[in-house]
């Protein structure tokens, strides 16, 4: 017989996840409701807090992430109830969640904010680490330290950082596309940034800007609460700074990247003996010719890429991306799925199913957007998406009507790869407008790039790389959709100050 459950804690608002967009939603919610309990629901016994906020433009945000005991939440908002529990089922007809303690939670309106996990080349392998959060990040760092070779494959901002931020040890690093950093950059910029990779990096060690609290303390506690693959939300975009990511041998950089090319198969040493097959040494550069011979030395596993190479390594990481972490929600429910395999959100960030919502990386924006806005898994969009969520959710609980937020009127997100601030707006890579478009450029090598995508005279996107303060001018220009054809070549000119022009 089942025992019996205790009775149902209700709360009018639920969040579920702790990482950036559930924080926010959760806090967003008890400002407009400082009389009502509202129930943020986690797995982690740690919570993502954005810190030093920074509102650079209209639309440009900066701020850093800050992971914190669950308990600063609660005593900075004390109608906030922090539920340290991963979801076992979401009962949406019953306006209710089950929780992996046993618990059951009643909601009048609930925020499904439990971000995306992350895709493993191959499942079960000891060799193979996907780098996601704090945990996983340290792990990474403890392998690290053994290891005389590792392997990347991937391309997006975890890949581009980690390559970058690894020092003696051999790296391989494996990408679909014909340069690095493809989600953010095109051709010119990757090669801007090639550069710096392979010369000797200064020793700029810069204070890591976030407080760290693993969470190994409650590591076995939590551990009975939740599955393990649910503790952990992403990493925040500093996660590298404080992290000694040094290999065994005493030398900064060296690099070798393989482009167009995925993972074919992986072999353990075992097999590989077995099937005799031969993997190469890491590429000397002799001349400029790439030479290629036998590696002679063992190693714990080896990939073998599409492009017919096969490297042995210490361990691989992977850095393939995100895929949204539905379960356990979908099942018994009848959601609507993107293709991407998120829950579709309307412009009130509503799933397909009453009273619920969704924000951050586990939702999918299927409204029409404005022609310079996508939708990117980033932190800057968690942040929006999250307290964008509980003013929906607020409106519609008091019945009141709310406009889009003008944060969705320009994709605009601020970071930095390689210690350069990298600023993207709009269509910055040109994103769906075919060949109908031009580029403008200017670059000084080791110091800016600056592209500028222009369809009709009018600026529809921006990639800003290095200290260029252009990034106000180039969001108003985006934003009012000028006609700058009388500009011409003088909208990049170094010797032309544009923002007098456009003041």
């Amino acid at each position: 017989m089942e025992a019996a459950r205790p009775p149902p804690t209700a709360g009018k608002f639920v969040v579920v996840g702790g990482g950036i967009a559930g924080v926010t939603c959760a806090e967003q919610l008890a400002v407009h409701f400082p009389s009502e309990d509202i129930l943020l629901v986690t797995a982690s016994p740690v919570i993502k807090a954005v810190t030093n906020f920074k509102q650079v433009s209209k639309i440009l945000e900066e701020f850093d992430v800050e992971e914190q005991p669950s308990t600063l939440l609660e005593n900075r908002f004390p109608n906030i109830k922090v539920i340290e529990s991963g979801v076992k089922q979401l009962k949406s007809e019953e306006h209710c969640i089950l929780t992996e303690d046993g618990n059951q939670h009643v909601y009048n309106k609930l925020c499904l904010c439990a971000g995306a996990k992350p895709k493993l080349i191959c499942e079960g392998n000891p060799y193979v680490l996907g780098i996601r959060d704090t945990d996983s990040a340290q792990e990474f760092q403890k392998q690290l330290t053994k290891a005389k070779r590792i392997m990347v494959i991937g391309n997006g901002g975890i890949a581009l950082e980690l390559v970058y931020e690894v020092e003696g040890c051999e790296v391989i690093w494996a990408v679909k596309d014909k340069n690095i950093g493809n989600t953010f950059f095109d051709a010119g910029a990757a090669e801007f940034f090639t550069s710096k990779l392979i010369t000797e990096k200064s020793e700029a060690n810069v204070a890591h800007k976030r407080t760290r609290y693993t969470t190994e303390g409650k590591r076995k506690e939590a551990k009975t609460k939740a599955k393990a693959s649910n503790v952990g939300s992403a990493l925040g975009p500093d996660w590298h700074e404080g992290l000694n990511l040094k290999g065994t041998k005493e030398f900064s950089h060296k690099i070798h990247i393989e482009t167009m090319c995925e993972v074919k198969k992986i072999y353990l040493q075992e097999e590989f003996t077995i099937l005799k097959k031969e993997s190469l040494t890491f590429p000397r550069d002799h001349h400029n010719k790439l030479v290629k011979t036998t590696d002679k030395e063992m190693w714990p596993v080896y990939v073998e890429l599409t492009n017919e190479k096969i490297y042995g390594c210490d361990f691989i990481v992977s850095a393939t991306g995100v895929t949204p972490n539905i379960e356990p929600f979908v099942h018994g429910n009848n959601f609507n799925l993107a293709q991407d395999g998120g829950l579709e959100v309307d412009d009130h960030m509503h799933t397909s199913l009453p009273d619920i919502y969704a924000a951050g990386d586990i939702c999918t924006a299927s409204w029409h957007p404005s022609p310079v806005w996508q939708q990117m898994r980033l932190w800057t969009q968690a942040r929006q998406m999250g307290w964008y969520a509980a003013k929906c959710m607020a409106a519609d609980s008091l019945g009141d009507s709310i406009d889009m937020d003008f944060s969705f009127e320009l994709f605009a997100h601020v970071t930095k790869f390689f210690n350069y601030k990298v600023v993207l707006l709009g269509k910055y890579n040109a994103q769906g407008l075919g060949s109908d478009h031009e580029l403008m450029l200017r670059c000084t090598k080791g110091q800016e790039y600056v592209k500028v995508v222009m369809q009709n005279g009018r600026a529809m996107g921006a990639v800003l790389i290095g200290e260029t303060d252009l990034e106000e001018t180039f969001e108003n220009l985006i934003l009012n959709q000028m006609n700058l054809s009388s500009y011409g070549e003088d909208l990049l000119d170094p010797d032309i100050d544009i923002e007098d022009y456009f003041d």
